[in-house]
């Protein structure tokens, strides 16, 4: 079998050809599907081994005290010869894993061959494709849960220790010094804990994917935010706990945490940083500092590890497995999220220049992982696959009635946020045919504020009202995105037409859910927002470009810019990543101007997830990529887009002006125009066929694929290889 070693003394890594473990009683022998690279603690292993004898003394003053009680005790020469045959020797790599088990040693009965666990220890889950891992040091992986999300479970019950250490409570106000994996994994649980979180870090990109995971603030260490949002969390008390997750040589970490702690607060050393503490500034606020050790109690005792003997819960009530398997619980619950903290994913036979890369800083990243191709079954001609759900409309009523001619569509909203506001309303109040009947939201004054401005003729927050009124001929959805798809299954059983902003679902079960509610009331009329294929100048630019005979290629740039602080498309745990937000926008424009619906997905992406490349496969061959990226100037237009096929070119400047280029040329008009991104249009279509129960604007299989499309993304980013598209058309 294969396994990732390194040679202490000359720093080389290598992927070496080792026996097989052997299965010996009370463990399993786990054949690898993903194994976790710690870019903390693997790290600084690989750069000390790179260091010269001096430097490798000076970063491990701990082993220098050994060597000179060894040559007190045996000698120079014999000490010599010790130390360098232990640094000339290869030594593993890695500490958390999840797998099959292949092999059960006598005394196991919690699992069987086959079963996915995950597992942990620098001994027993190391980045090989098999290893022996005794029983407490293995958990079995809840239905469900991904194995790539179950080999975090080790830096998990790191996180989670660290967090016990704390002993928080509902209300308390942390700070989480150093937001790399083992603090982004504390932001998550804390968050989960009812604890508010304020995050120190550098960089800029863990800052904004900490607030994403639901840190209240993030900022750089010296900056005046962070201790501005602190004071305005804790009425200028300091935080309940700080938690040091940082490492490196600077002191600046345990200052900080002094100066933002509250008086008797507790500071948590998770991390492995410099702790020269400042006296008179821990001794006058009394601050509690504690250790944690690893991934809980058990960790370093033989008996525990290597032996098996449990902890009785009555007086230890989280072990090391117990961690391990509460973290793979609340992964599984979705309580936890560690999708948007991987970074990239390599394959397990390019571990060195995996390796190479992270020490160079060629690959930034928070969390990587190798994957082991016999275990994912992915293969280089085999690709990983989404299914696209098929659409059965059953033997139901369909509301499709035409209306009188002199009787207007009676329109309800559900949500009266920003976008409703500025973006639709607008075109719908006053527009002829068309009552706005009643607006529904959460809160009673937004709803009057709706009705006031709009002239809804009502406004209330009870939605099961609305979708009783069988005088309302279509419902808006217009909420938050995690809301999206059960407002709209709940409208289409209730026989309405629907008009709901993207996403249409944040999942393929949401999305499934949806569908069910079709077949199951017959109800198909459904309109997700899809705008930009109902730009009057989008329109013209197709018309003008005409047909294609061959396949063709479109990019799309989309220079999104950065989200402010505070926005809640931030909270991607519960309302989704930005991309599954926004980005239907983007296939659905390409798939029109391609005629069709694509059949594969492939995306790739920077650390964090934040910038991506999508590239879309089409039935005739034809692709389409989008750039979906966050870092741009903010005064370059968002949206650019080029199509090129049959020796044409079409252009468009972000709904401004477009232009098509081939046997015959043709430009916009260049007089400034406001950007017309066809909200208008769209809403007049929809209107239009709830009127006459003529079809729906976009076909709901289409609709159906472009959210199947945008949901597959992160499949791609999560396997690292295109995604097909099963059942597309």
């Amino acid at each position: 079998m294969k396994q990732v070693v390194q040679n202490y003394k000359s720093g080389e890594l290598a992927l070496l050809d080792v026996p097989v473990p052997g299965c010996k009683p009370d463990g399993v022998l786990v054949r690898s599907a993903y194994s976790l690279i710690s870019t903390g603690t693997e790290l600084m292993k690989v750069s000390e081994a790179g260091m010269s004898m001096v430097g490798k003394a000076r970063s491990r003053p701990d082993q220098v005290a050994k060597v000179m009680q060894s040559v007190a005790t045996n000698g120079v020469p014999a000490t010599y010869r010790k130390v360098m045959g232990k640094l000339d020797s290869y030594t593993p790599l890695g500490y958390s894993l999840c797998g099959v088990v292949e092999q059960v040693g006598a005394g196991i009965d919690d699992v069987k061959p086959g079963d996915l666990v995950a597992c942990a220890g620098n001994e027993h889950a190391l980045h090989a494709e098999l290893n022996w891992v005794p029983k407490n040091l293995y958990a079995p992986v809840p239905a469900g849960l991904a194995p790539r999300h179950a080999a975090f479970g080790t830096v998990g019950s790191i996180a989670m220790q660290g967090v016990r250490r704390g002993e928080p409570q509902l209300g308390d106000v942390a700070l989480v010094i150093g937001l790399g994996l083992i603090g982004q994994l504390v932001v998550q649980l804390l968050t989960a804990s009812g604890v508010r979180v304020v995050g120190v870090d550098p960089d800029p990109a863990r800052c904004e994917l900490a607030e994403r995971s639901g840190a209240a603030a993030c900022g750089d260490p010296a900056s005046a935010a962070v201790e501005a949002a602190v004071a305005e969390l804790t009425e200028g008390h300091g935080v309940d706990q700080v938690y040091l997750a940082a490492g490196g040589g600077s002191n600046q970490p345990v200052e900080l945490a002094a100066h933002l702690s509250r008086d008797r607060g507790r500071v948590v050393d998770i991390g492995k940083c410099s702790l020269d503490l400042p006296w008179n500034a821990y001794y006058e606020k009394e601050l509690d500092v504690r250790f944690s050790r690893s991934y809980g109690p058990g960790r370093y005792d033989p008996a525990y590890e290597l032996e098996g003997r449990d902890y009785p819960i009555g007086y230890v009530r989280w072990t090391e497995r117990r961690n391990l398997a509460c973290f793979l619980d609340l992964a599984a619950r979705g309580r936890v999220d560690v999708e948007p903290l991987i970074s990239h994913i390599a394959a397990f036979d390019d571990a060195v220049e995996t390796y190479q890369g992270l020490k160079d800083g060629e690959l930034k990243a928070v969390a990587v992982l190798f994957r082991y191709t016999e275990q994912t079954g992915e293969t280089e001609s085999e690709a990983p696959a989404v299914a696209v759900p098929e659409v059965k409309r059953g033997s139901g009523q369909v509301s499709a009635t035409p209306r009188a001619t002199k009787s207007p569509v009676r329109l309800a909203f559900v949500g009266a946020g920003n976008y409703a506001t500025s973006m639709l309303l607008p075109h719908l109040a006053g527009r002829e045919g068309v009552e706005l009947s009643t607006v529904v939201t959460t809160t009673a004054l937004s709803a009057a504020n709706a009705k006031r401005k709009f002239g809804f003729a009502d406004a209330t927050t009870d939605l099961d009202a609305v979708l009783g009124d069988k005088s309302i001929d279509a419902v808006f959805v217009v909420t938050r995105h995690s809301s999206h798809a059960d407002l709209t299954r709940r409208a289409l059983l209730a026989g309405k037409s629907v008009f709901v902003e993207k996403p249409l679902a944040l999942s393929d079960d949401e999305l499934t859910g949806v569908l069910a509610a079709v077949e199951e009331s017959g109800n198909d009329r459904l309109q997700v927002g899809f705008n930009r294929r109902f730009s009057p100048l989008l329109q013209e630019a197709k018309k003008r470009f005409g047909a294609r005979s061959g396949p063709a290629n479109l990019r799309y740039l989309v220079n999104a810019g950065r989200l402010q602080h505070g926005s809640w498309y931030l909270q991607q745990g519960a309302e989704g990543s930005r991309f599954v937000g926004e980005g239907g926008h983007f296939i659905d424009t390409a798939s029109w101007l391609l005629g069709a619906d694509p059949v594969s997905v492939y995306a790739v992406a920077t650390s964090g997830n934040e910038d991506l490349q999508v590239v879309l496969r089409y039935p005739d061959g034809s692709t389409a990529t989008i750039s979906y990226v966050t870092n741009g100037a903010p005064g370059f237009p968002k949206e650019t887009l080029d199509l090129v096929g049959d020796g044409k070119v079409l252009r468009l400047d972000d709904f401004v002006r477009a232009s098509v280029h081939g046997p015959k040329r043709w430009v916009s008009s260049r007089l400034p125009k406001a950007r017309d991104k066809g909200q208008n249009a769209e809403l007049a279509a929809f209107v239009r066929a709830v009127r006459t129960g003529g079809p729906m604007p976009v076909p709901l299989e289409s609709l159906v694929a472009t959210t199947a499309a945008t949901l597959a993304v992160q499949a791609g980013l999560a396997c690292g290889a295109p995604v097909a598209l099963t059942g597309a058309r």
